[in-house]
């Protein structure tokens, strides 16, 4: 998919997404990436047995920390060396964390989802598009146009790895923010070394808040545009 044309893209809300693509219910999930878990509660409440894998423990504990569902737990680990054993699990999803796999070991962490999947399993991944200003906004500290398109090469050559290639979308959903200060958390709290650049950029970063948002009643809106492809073990 090269310059898609984001106007196209419908909104819609990354639950209703992985309902509409995915059979959930009583299944047993993999969430590679998981973060504080917000996918991983999705899953679960949709039914689910969801496990999820973090390499980070500031992640983990976030995740651990929020209101617990049925259905969801937390392992340390990562996309290279999954820790659930061979042909186990009926899905793989890798929400917006394939791009932050190494670039040299994408086709190993493909290789890793492959293993642990049951015959008739599913890798689920969605990736941002490097467009639209929520990237526009993050751009000047964490810049992925490279890795993501380096992501979506690892996806369309997947089939030497063993998969078909099922279903491909775009959608847009809205990051949401109160204001500035709550952006500034939320991007520091992923990696608290950006607070020098906030700190040194303070006035750019304000006025580029303002200038790529809409300001609506409850905070600040800032369109992002997912891609989601979906593969299958052949």
């Amino acid at each position: 998919m090269t310059d898609f044309d984001v106007s196209e893209a419908p909104e819609r809300d990354h639950a209703d997404v992985l309902a509409n693509h995915l059979t959930l219910n009583r299944k047993s999930v993999l969430d590679v990436g998981c973060g504080a878990g917000r996918i991983t509660r999705i899953m679960a409440q949709l039914g689910a047995d969801v496990i999820g894998i973090d390499p980070g423990d500031h992640q983990l504990a976030r995740a651990r920390a929020a209101d617990h569902v049925s259905g969801e737990s937390y392992l340390q680990g990562t996309a290279e060396q999954l820790p659930s054993q061979t042909s186990t699990i009926d899905i793989v999803v890798f929400f917006n964390s394939l791009h932050h796999v190494p670039v040299d070991q994408l086709d190993r962490a493909l290789a890793e989802a492959r293993r642990v999947l049951k015959s008739a399993g599913r890798v689920y991944i969605a990736e941002p598009l490097a467009q639209g200003p929520q990237f526009k906004l993050s751009k000047p500290f964490n810049d992925e146009t490279e890795v993501r398109a380096k992501a979506y090469d690892a996806i369309m050559s997947s089939s030497a790895g063993g998969f078909g290639h099922l279903h491909e979308t775009v959608y847009r959903t809205d990051s949401h923010f109160e204001d500035f200060e709550a952006y500034r958390k939320n991007s520091t709290s992923v990696n608290p070394a950006r607070e020098t650049y906030f700190d040194q950029n303070d006035a750019a970063l304000r006025q580029k808040f303002r200038n790529l948002g809409e300001r609506r009643a409850d905070g600040w809106y800032f369109p992002q545009y997912i891609r989601i492809n979906i593969l299958e073990p052949v």
